[in-house]
């Protein structure tokens, strides 16, 4: 079969022939459709992440949609993070446990675009962050796949309002699209775009939320600018804050919870560290929570993707995406890891 192929840490994959998987005990043949290209993708090939270097050469992607005996599932792999291939190849092999059978009707480059990006922003507001109907919810980072994942399902959920922040004009027009009820730039809107798109060392390049604060002074300067552009945004005090990035952000958007307000940090985009203060953590006793999908178990996994799809086949839900051959997966590769991808970039792989 033909498979992309990671024979280099840290190098794009190429396009080569590898031996089609066969089932055993417990696990399934995937005639795969649709592969995504994510940041977990890049981060495990990469070879110096949390996961440790990966045995080469592997076939990456660690979730796919495709076929089983004609049934359409959606699938994750531990590739990257285990020994074994992933989804961008033309045939997978996944633990039958671990297959989600998808509604008849629906569009796989949709759903494998949507993905674990879409469990983690659904379990996120839901499960983390308890989120109920008539509450207001700021979400950071909105022009990422979480971020307008984020901004549906908050709508779904019953939210009386949906404050987005994002960081590029571009990001800021896929938030709107998805329904925010207002988007705030992530810097002052005076500052241009390709300045406040600048990166720290070290920060992917993707991130929404890159900060250009130096010192403490700066990024006080800016927690509190930001903060008040939030405040004017909302119909008084937030109740839900989804956090993708940390950092100033993060800082920032805290200020606007009422008394009892939750933060869910799903990532640090922005920064690993943030300037938010004490005080306001305390004075208005915020419940700050932490969430990560490997914390979730198989079952309710399976339950956000089966609504998800549902969502994704009905219209209700879909975040900006592009189709690309499994040929040109270098190419894809690359735009992911620069951050010139327009959305999420999904592989077609028949």
């Amino acid at each position: 079969m033909r498979a992309a192929l990671i024979e280099t840490c840290a190098r794009p994959p190429v396009v080569a022939d590898r031996p089609a998987p066969e089932p055993g005990p417990g696990r399934e043949v995937v005639r795969v459709t649709a592969a995504p290209v994510t940041p977990l993708d890049l981060l495990c090939a990469g070879g110096a992440s949390y996961f440790g270097v990966p045995a080469l050469p592997y076939v990456p992607g660690v979730q796919g949609v495709g076929t089983v005996a004609g049934r359409p599932v959606w699938f994750p792999t531990s590739a990257g993070m285990a020994p074994g291939d992933g989804s961008m190849a033309e045939a997978a092999l996944a633990r039958t446990d671990d297959l989600v059978e998808l509604p008849a009707g629906a569009d796989p480059y949709a759903v494998a675009a949507l993905g674990l990006s879409a469990v983690a922003a659904y379990l996120a507001l839901t499960w983390r962050g308890e989120l109920r109907a008539g509450e207001q919810v700021i979400v950071l980072g909105a022009g990422g796949v979480v971020g307008q994942a984020a901004i549906q399902l908050a709508r779904l959920a019953g939210a009386r309002r949906v404050i987005a922040v994002a960081r590029s004009a571009a990001a800021r027009k896929r938030a709107h699209h998805a329904g925010a009820d207002a988007v705030v730039p992530i810097h002052h809107p005076d500052t241009p775009d390709e300045t406040a798109g600048a990166s720290l060392p070290g920060t992917p390049a993707d991130a929404e939320g890159a900060s250009l604060a130096r010192t403490p002074a700066d990024a006080a300067a800016e927690v509190a600018e930001l903060a008040a552009r939030l405040l004017d945004a909302c119909d008084g005090p937030a109740d839900l804050v989804l956090d993708p990035l940390f950092g100033v952000p993060a800082a920032a958007a805290a200020r606007t919870l009422r008394d009892g307000g939750r933060l869910v940090n799903l990532g640090s985009s922005a920064s690993e560290t943030s300037p938010l203060d004490s005080s306001t953590i305390r004075s208005r006793s915020l419940r700050i929570l932490g969430y990560t999908n490997n914390s979730v178990t198989r079952e309710q996994r399976a339950a956000a993707i089966t609504y998800i799809a549902e969502q994704s086949s009905t219209g209700r839900l879909a975040v900006t995406h592009e189709v690309m051959p499994l040929a040109e997966v270098a190419e894809a590769w690359n735009r992911q890891a620069n951050g010139t991808a327009n959305g999420r970039i999904v592989l077609r792989t028949t």
